[in-house]
C-alpha cells in the first residue's frame, strides 16, 4: 500500500489531495468510469463505491442512535468495557487532554461507544458528530476509518480528503477491527484520529499491535475465569426490552416510538398525554399528583382532573408501550423513556454541537401552555444557545441564527459578525440584520 496521498508516488501531498477531491467530485457527479478516479487508492474507491450504493450524502451528519440512558447501558455489557483502561494506557499514554490525538471505541456495528483524548480536537471532530453514540459505518456516514475496517475485516488509514464526507475531510484517521479471539466474531473497532500523525506508518503499526492486545487480554481474562469458577448451569439470556423514545421536539402531537423488537411501534399522543408522559420523563424521581398536576394544569389542587387523564393514558400505553404504564404513589416511570429534547442536550454535553443543531427540530411542544413544558422548553432552547455560543465554531453558529429559536437573537449576531473574516461576504448580511433589530428597538 502506498504511503503517500494517492497512487502517483511524484505527486506532492497538495497536488495528490486536489486530484483526490477532483475524483471525488466526479464520482458524485455519476461519472463511476473517469480516469481520475485511478489517482484514488483501490481501497478507498472501493469504499466510496459502496458508500454511494448506501445512499450515503456528501455532507451528511451521522445518526445518533444510542441516548444518554441506552449508550450508559451499552456500555457497561460491552465486551471491550474491560478494555478501556489498557485502550488509554497504550494509546493515551501521559496526558490524554494533550496528546495531540482522539482515540475513538466502537462496536461492531461502527457505532462510537467511547471518544477520549484531546480536549481541543474534540471540541472540533465534535461539531462533525465524532461522538459516543453516533453511527461511524460505512452505510451511515461513509468512507472513515472506523467504517472501512469494518468493511473490509483489517486495520486501515483514510488520509484527509479521502473521507467520502466532505465534512470529515479536515482530519485523517487509523482504525483496527477487534476480533473475539475464540470465535473471530466482530467485537468492535479502535480509531486513532488526529492530523497527519494519526496516520504514520507507527500509528498503524501501534493501533494493530493495540487490537492483538486487547483480544490477548480478553483470552486470559476468560482462561482465568474458567480456571476459578466451577461448572454452572446456564440461565436464560435476558432479553433485552424495547427501547422507548418520546419525540416532543417541533411537535404539539408528540410521537412514541418503540424501537429494539422485532417491529417497531409509533404511537400518536395528544397534547394532555404528551405533557403528563413528558413531565414523568424530566422528573424520573417521581411526582406527588399535586406536584404533577401543578407542573400540567398550574394548578396543584387540579388532582381530580389529573386522575381520570392518567386512567386514560394508562390504556393508551397498554396498548402501545406497557412497560411505560407509569406507577403511583408517587407518579413515576419504571422503564427508561428517552426524549429527543434530552438528545440535544447529550449532544451539547459531547460537544457535537453541529449534531445536536441538526437534531433540534424545533421547541418542546411549542403550543403547549403546561407550566412544566414552558420551563423544560426553556432549559433546552437556553441550553443550546449558551452552549453554541460558548464553543461552536461560526458555521454552526450562522446556521442556529436562521433558526425560529434565534432570528432576532442581536447578542448571537454580533457574536457572529465577531468570528466572520474581515473579508468575508456574510458581514454584510449580518451587519443588515442587526441594524433592523437596533431600529426595531
Amino acid at each position: 500500500m502506498p504511503s503517500s496521498w494517492s497512487v502517483r508516488r511524484d505527486a506532492s501531498p497538495e497536488d495528490s489531495r486536489l486530484l483526490i477531491e477532483r475524483a471525488h467530485d466526479e464520482l458524485l457527479a455519476g461519472n463511476a468510469s473517469d480516469h481520475r478516479l485511478l489517482d484514488v487508492r483501490a481501497l478507498v474507491r472501493e469504499s466510496w463505491r459502496r458508500s454511494l450504493a448506501s445512499l450515503v450524502g456528501a455532507e451528511g451528519l451521522p445518526p445518533l442512535e444510542l441516548g444518554d440512558d441506552a449508550l450508559d447501558a451499552y456500555r457497561r455489557e460491552h465486551p471491550l468495557a474491560s478494555t478501556i483502561e489498557m485502550i488509554r494506557t497504550l494509546l493515551l499514554p501521559g496526558g490524554a487532554d494533550d496528546s495531540g490525538v482522539v482515540v475513538a471505541v466502537g462496536d461492531a456495528a461502527g457505532r462510537l461507544l467511547w471518544v477520549e483524548g484531546d480536549r481541543g480536537i474534540r471540541n472540533l471532530t465534535g461539531d462533525m458528530g465524532f461522538v459516543p453514540g453516533t453511527n461511524w459505518s460505512e452505510e451511515a456516514i461513509g468512507t472513515s476509518a472506523p467504517g472501512t475496517a469494518i468493511a473490509v475485516g483489517r486495520s486501515v488509514q483514510i488520509r484527509g480528503a479521502e473521507h467520502f464526507n466532505r465534512l470529515v475531510q479536515p482530519w485523517s484517521c487509523t482504525a483496527a477491527p477487534v476480533h473475539d479471539p475464540e470465535t473471530r466474531r466482530l467485537l468492535g473497532v479502535i480509531d486513532v484520529t488526529g492530523g497527519a500523525e494519526a496516520v504514520t506508518p507507527q500509528a498503524q503499526l501501534l493501533v494493530d499491535a493495540t487490537a492483538r492486545a486487547i483480544e490477548g487480554e480478553l483470552l486470559v481474562s476468560r482462561l482465568r475465569a474458567r480456571a476459578s469458577t466451577p461448572p454452572r448451569r446456564r440461565t436464560p439470556r435476558r432479553v433485552e426490552s424495547a427501547r422507548a423514545t418520546l419525540r416532543v421536539l417541533g411537535r404539539d402531537r408528540a410521537l412514541l416510538e418503540l424501537a429494539g423488537t422485532e417491529v417497531e411501534t409509533v404511537t400518536e399522543l395528544g397534547t394532555r398525554h404528551a405533557e403528563i408522559l413528558l413531565m414523568l420523563a424530566v422528573h424520573r424521581q417521581g411526582l406527588s399528583a399535586e406536584r404533577l398536576g401543578e407542573l400540567v394544569y398550574g394548578d396543584a389542587a387540579a388532582v381530580d382532573t389529573l386522575r381520570p387523564e392518567l386512567v386514560r393514558l394508562r390504556r393508551v400505553l397498554e396498548k402501545s408501550a406497557p412497560q411505560l404504564v407509569p406507577a403511583s404513589r408517587p407518579y413515576r416511570l419504571t422503564a427508561a423513556l428517552e426524549t429527543d429534547a434530552h438528545h440535544v442536550l447529550s449532544l451539547l454535553d459531547r460537544g457535537a454541537h453541529r449534531v445536536a443543531l441538526a437534531a433540534y427540530r424545533g421547541e418542546v411542544l411549542p403550543d403547549s401552555t403546561a407550566p412544566g413544558v414552558e420551563e423544560f422548553r426553556d432549559t433546552v432552547r437556553t441550553g443550546l444557545r449558551e452552549a453554541l455560543m460558548a464553543e461552536a465554531s461560526v458555521d454552526v453558529l450562522l446556521a442556529f441564527a436562521e433558526t425560529d429559536a434565534a432570528s432576532d437573537d442581536i447578542d448571537l449576531l454580533r457574536l457572529c459578525l465577531s468570528m466572520l473574516p474581515p473579508r468575508s461576504p456574510k458581514r454584510a448580511g449580518l451587519v443588515a440584520r442587526i441594524e433592523r433589530l437596533d431600529a426595531a428597538d
